[in-house]
């Protein structure tokens, strides 16, 4: 089972419930920069060396909350999560668009 999380409260809620933090990276994308959002769940990510590469000038850095969340309302995004309590990963997610 999943659900959809659209609002500020609920997704920071259910990202910080599993130690996440919010995460952006800026993409070269012809003359412009697209910028990918991501979350991230534990410290390997954050210190790992394979968040970055040759296309990733930088890598994901952490950034506030309020920068990703506009970033998520900028491309019209919300968030949809696993609430399957039984167990699995807790922290899966994708980003949809919002209706």
């Amino acid at each position: 089972m999943s659900q959809i999380l659209e609002s500020r409260e609920a997704i920071r809620q259910w990202v910080e419930a599993r130690g996440g933090n919010p995460m952006l990276m800026d993409v070269p994308e012809g003359t412009q920069n697209r910028t990918v959002l991501q979350l991230t769940f534990g410290q390997y990510e954050l210190n790992a060396d394979g968040n970055e590469g040759p296309d990733r000038i930088g890598g994901f850095h952490l950034v506030s909350w309020e920068e990703w969340f506009a970033a998520l309302e900028e491309g019209g995004l919300a968030l949809r999560v696993s609430d399957d309590p039984a167990g699995g990963n807790e922290a899966e997610f994708e980003f949809v668009q919002r209706d």
